[in-house]
Formats: C-alpha cells, sequence, structure tokens
C-alpha cells in the first residue's frame, strides 16, 4: 500500500478536498444571500431592519451549534451521507422561500432551516476531512476549505446581486437551488468518508489505519466532550478569540456592510463587489494562512491577524464616509484577514485535545465564533435602527479584535493537554 502511495500520481485525499470545497463554496453563497435580500425584502415587505436580522442571527447561531453535533454524525453515519441529507434540506428549504408571506416564514426557512443545513457543511466539516486524510499539509488543507467560503462570496455574491437587481430576488434563490443540486452526484461519485476506504494512509503517515467506531450517543457525547474541554483554559481562550472573530466577520461585515453602504447611497452591486474584492484577498489570506501555520507559532499568528483586523474596523467609518477609494482600501486590508484566524485555531484545537476529538471540539470553538457572530448580526441592526448609522458597532469591533490580540498570546503550548478530555 505504500508503494502503491509513492507511486499513485495523486492522493485521492486531494480529490475529496476539491468536493468538499466545491460544497463549502456553495454553502458560502447562501449565507451570503440574506445580506443581499434585506433591502428587498424591506421594500417588498414592509420588513424592519430587525426583525430580518432576526432571522440571520438564528440562522449563524444554529449555523454554530450544529458544529460538534455534525462532527459527532460524521463519525457514525459518515461524511457523505451527511453531505447528501444536508444539500437536500437546504434545497427544500430554499424552494419554499419564493411561497413566503409572513416574517416568522422567513425566520423558520433562513433562520432555522438553512442555518441547520448549512451548520452541517460548516468548517467542522473542512477540519474533520483534513485530520482524516492528511498529516503533512493539514494546515495547508485547512486554509484552503476555509478560504472556499471566500471564493463563494468572490463567485456569487455580484451574480446573486446583479440577479436581484435586474431580475429580483425570487430568481436568485431559484439560481443558488439549482447551484446545490448539481453538487449531489459531485458528493455522491467522488466523496469518501476515509482514506482506509481505499485502503491508503493519511497524507504523511507510513500505514493504514482505520477510525476507531463511534460508540457514544450522538447527543451526549458532543456534550461530554464540551465538559471535558472547558476543564481547560486554553478552550476557553480559544472560544473567547474565537466569539471576537465571528463578531467582528460574518456576523457584522458579512451582514451589515452591504446595507450600511446604503446608508451612504452606494448601490448593491457596488456594494456587492466590495464583499466579492474582499474573498478575493481572502482565498490569498487565508491559503496562506494555512501554510504559515505549518510552520510557525499559531498563537502569534492569531495575535497579528487580531490587531490588524481591529485597525481595519476602526478605519471602516471613515471609509464610508469618504469615498470609494478608502472603502477600496478596507476590503483589500480587511479581505486578507477575514477568516485567515481559522487555520492556526483549527491547529491549536487539534494539538491540545487530539486528533480523535478535534471536531467537535473545534465545533464548540465554532459555537462561541457564531455566538459572536448571532450577537453581531442582532445588535449591530438594533443600533442602526436606534442611532441611524453603523459607526458605533464598527467601532467596538474593532476594539475587541485589539482585546482578541491580547489574548491570543495567552494561549499555552500544547503539552499534555490531551489528557485532559481523555475520558
Amino acid at each position: 500500500m505504500n508503494s502503491g502511495q509513492r507511486t499513485s500520481r495523486l492522493y485521492y485525499g486531494w480529490i475529496v478536498v476539491g468536493v468538499v470545497f466545491l460544497t463549502l463554496l456553495v454553502s458560502a453563497a447562501i449565507n451570503s444571500l440574506p445580506s443581499v435580500l434585506m433591502l428587498s425584502l424591506e421594500d417588498e415587505f414592509g420588513w424592519d431592519r430587525g426583525a430580518v436580522s432576526a432571522a440571520a442571527s438564528i440562522r449563524i447561531l444554529l449555523y454554530g451549534l450544529m458544529g460538534p453535533f455534525a462532527a459527532a454524525f460524521m463519525l457514525k453515519f459518515g461524511i457523505k451521507k451527511m453531505m447528501v441529507i444536508s444539500i437536500a434540506l437546504l434545497v427544500t428549504s430554499i424552494l419554499v422561500t419564493p411561497m413566503m408571506t409572513e416574517v416568522w416564514q422567513y425566520i423558520v426557512l433562513w433562520g432555522v432551516l438553512v442555518g441547520l443545513g448549512t451548520g452541517s457543511l460548516a468548517n467542522v466539516l473542512g477540519v474533520t476531512v483534513a485530520n482524516r486524510w492528511f498529516v503533512k499539509h493539514k494546515g495547508l488543507v485547512i486554509g484552503l476549505l476555509t478560504a472556499s467560503a471566500a471564493t463563494g462570496q468572490l463567485i456569487f455574491l455580484p451574480l446573486l446581486a446583479q440577479a436581484v437587481d435586474t431580475m429580483g430576488w425570487r430568481f436568485s434563490i431559484y439560481l443558488v437551488a439549482g447551484a446545490l443540486l448539481l453538487l449531489v452526484p459531485l458528493v455522491v461519485l467522488g466523496m469518501k468518508n476515509h482514506p482506509s476506504d481505499i485502503g491508503q494512509p493519511a497524507l504523511g503517515e507510513e500505514h493504514v489505519e482505520k477510525p476507531a467506531p463511534f460508540t457514544g450517543n450522538l447527543f451526549t457525547t458532543p456534550i461530554k466532550v464540551l465538559v471535558s474541554a472547558a476543564k481547560s483554559g486554553t478552550f476557553w481562550l480559544l472560544a473567547g478569540t474565537f466569539f471576537l472573530c465571528g463578531f467582528s466577520t460574518n456576523g457584522l461585515i458579512g451582514t451589515h456592510l452591504i446595507p450600511a453602504c446604503g446608508d451612504f447611497g452606494i448601490p448593491i452591486v457596488i456594494a456587492a463587489g466590495l464583499l466579492s474584492l474582499m474573498g478575493l484577498f481572502d482565498l490569498i489570506g487565508t491559503t496562506m494562512s494555512g501554510w504559515l501555520t505549518d510552520r510557525f507559532d499559531s498563537r502569534w499568528l492569531l495575535f497579528w491577524y487580531y490587531g490588524l483586523r481591529g485597525l481595519s474596523l476602526i478605519f471602516l467609518p471613515y471609509a464610508l464616509g469618504t469615498g470609494y477609494t478608502q472603502l477600496l482600501i478596507f476590503s483589500v486590508f480587511y479581505g486578507l484577514d477575514w477568516i485567515a484566524t481559522v487555520p492556526p485555531t483549527a491547529k491549536l484545537a487539534s494539538d491540545a485535545f487530539g486528533k480523535e476529538k478535534a471536531g467537535m471540539v473545534f465545533g464548540w470553538v465554532l459555537v462561541a465564533h457564531q455566538l459572536g457572530a448571532s450577537l453581531a448580526a442582532y445588535g449591530a441592526g438594533v443600533v442602526r435602527e436606534a442611532l441611524g448609522s453603523y459607526t458605533v458597532a464598527f467601532v467596538a469591533a474593532g476594539f475587541l479584535c485589539l482585546l482578541a490580540s491580547l489574548m491570543s498570546i495567552r494561549i499555552r503550548k500544547a503539552r499534555h493537554l490531551k489528557a485532559t478530555i481523555a475520558a
């Protein structure tokens, strides 16, 4: 088997990475669509910003809460089956959306159901695949799969914004549903659950190792892992910094940048283009972050990532009120750092708590991320309604990122922390 791996032209794990990359890419389009729809839904149905933001807040929260349980379900039933079920749930929810007439229906469809579906196709999926298939280049793979979310913005946001502007928001819904349906045969034919399924070791290992069967309870095991991991200060520092990461990225900028641009008379297509540009530079920044994570201390990488993000958010209100050049500078600078924090955070979790439980532990860290994002998604909408601008929300998020920067260097290097959750 070892000689077969050496003579093979392409390690099959890279094909698995390609399938997961495309799946996460389309999932990113779903997550970015509510920000494009926000103004259209307000105009057509008369819903206020706070009500529409509530759906985004619930979706973001469930996106995170699904993480540790999705990791357990992947261990029990396999990655492929979970991906197909999640895609089916998303397609059903999206196709029902044009029939809605009340805001509670939007909250159920795009808050609850889409939150559950995308939560099973989240960063936990990428971390699980990287841990199963790669020892060598693990950080790079996590960075690449994390960057797929940015690439989804790059490809879909301008297209969706243009579709909403010219064909109406319902057409954009059908466009995303069609992209999801195209994924199904790709996942069914190309996805494998584990390298041992095809008789190969993980890249960087010498021997084929079959995964230990999952014997715990699907719902209580992730909670037991959380209780055990919570005994470590490392877990709380990872969760705390990731809470502030979510607060300052998809919860705030991902949800409210387009409406904030609208407050300054910037057309929706141009505003979506700014997010798309962030996606392009985050593809570069997050992939590079994965490469750096394989080579440098993850704690100091996080220190710089959070610090630079904080400065860019403090600069944002000035950029919005000044002109397109300053917004372009912000988009490039912020985009390089959008989700570059994921590879070093995932590596710190894996190093500290072990390969087998890394998916569930990182899933709980991701819950903290989405709690922060959920708070920002709803809170920024409330602040905008109360004060008439997003300035306070953006500046406050910037200072919180500076706090996260200081918290990052307090994380201990992994020594024997794996014993903490051995039970």
